[in-house]
């Protein structure tokens, strides 16, 4: 067994026994090495990505008590659109919970300029982890340098400046395209693959974790979006290789455990 199997191993075990511990545990923090989990409240708050993207009538007293929740539990960060970026810095500013976005999730199918003008954007409104939509049209013709181009453009922009997630879409594509896809994504140097299900009422999968990671390797982290409602959820696609989880039912995830 090696250094990493090991210090893997030793860290799901620490995890494991403090779970039910007190909330007085909350602001210890465990470093496997590479990542730095932090506990709070339990063990997966740390993971979930509290999202509001499926709420376009969403009210500024709403988006508040919505940073509040996520402060409180500290959440990875809060998914928001565009137009409330700087508001919710405003609310999170110094509380460690990050500000995320998304842009063109409509088949990623705007120009290429205009994907850079927004991430450029929402980066000086303070988002510092930005979901892009990878071209779909692009992909499902065959224009796979177009589609690689097309996100590695976006990349660029944020290098230092914030995390991308590239969207793999994996309800619209065939089998061959998700190869096609998850390369691209992996190419490009984004630092997530988001998998998503937004076209598709199919809930993320132990087996959809399985083969992106046998395309793409260990090296990229992955995001589940979609159909995450249960903490026993998250814990089967973390053990099978998830990082993050975009979730609008993180209340629920949370005290449901």
């Amino acid at each position: 067994m090696d250094t990493n199997d090991i210090v893997a191993r030793i860290t799901k075990e620490v995890l494991l026994r403090i779970r039910d511990q007190d909330h007085e545990t909350r602001d210890r923090i465990v470093n496997n090495g590479e990542d730095t989990v932090r506990l709070s409240g339990n063990d997966i708050a740390y993971t979930l990505e509290y999202s509001l993207l499926g709420c376009p009538d969403i009210s500024q007293e709403q988006l508040i008590q919505a940073c509040k929740i996520a402060k409180r539990y500290r959440m990875a960060n809060i998914c928001v659109l565009p137009y409330h970026v700087s508001l919710a810095l405003e609310y999170l500013r110094g509380s460690g919970v990050k500000v995320c976005t998304i842009i063109q999730q409509a088949y990623g199918a705007s120009s290429t300029a205009g994907k850079v003008a927004e991430a450029k954007e929402a980066i000086k409104n303070g988002a510092e982890e930005i979901d892009v939509a990878m071209n779909i049209l692009a992909i499902k013709d065959g224009k796979f340098k177009d589609a690689l181009k097309d996100i590695s453009e976006v990349v660029n922009v944020a290098k230092g400046k914030g995390t991308i997630k590239a969207i793999y879409e994996q309800g619209l594509y065939t089998e061959e395209e998700k190869v096609a896809a998850l390369s691209i994504a992996k190419e490009s140097g984004a630092e997530f693959i988001k998998i998503s299900n937004y076209y598709s009422p199919k809930r993320a999968s132990v087996e959809d974790v399985k083969f992106v990671r046998e395309i793409v390797g260990d090296h990229i982290r992955l995001k589940i979006d979609g159909s995450i409602s249960t903490a026993a959820h998250v814990r089967e696609l973390m053990e099978a290789g998830a990082h993050r989880f975009g979730c609008s039912k993180a209340i629920e995830v949370i005290e449901g455990n």
